[in-house]
């Protein structure tokens, strides 16, 4: 794998500008789609939590804080 990275490296080296860019853009791109799937996952288990009666809302700021203890 190190070896792997490290050609890859050598690889992203030789490119033009203008294949840099569009692969600096093309990295953006998937790194905010991974990111959009991890929030979405967040919100389905945060769902499931929700519906299983595991969540508890409350408004008094003393109480969540001690829940996050």
């Amino acid at each position: 794998m190190v070896a792997r990275f490290g050609n890859l490296v050598e690889d992203v080296y030789k490119l033009s500008t203008e294949e840099k860019q569009e692969l600096k853009f093309l990295i953006d791109k998937y790194l905010l789609e991974e990111r959009r799937d991890e929030i979405y996952k967040n919100y389905q288990e945060s769902m499931k939590e929700l519906r299983a009666g595991k969540m508890r809302f409350s408004h008094d700021l003393d109480k969540l804080k001690k829940s996050l203890a």
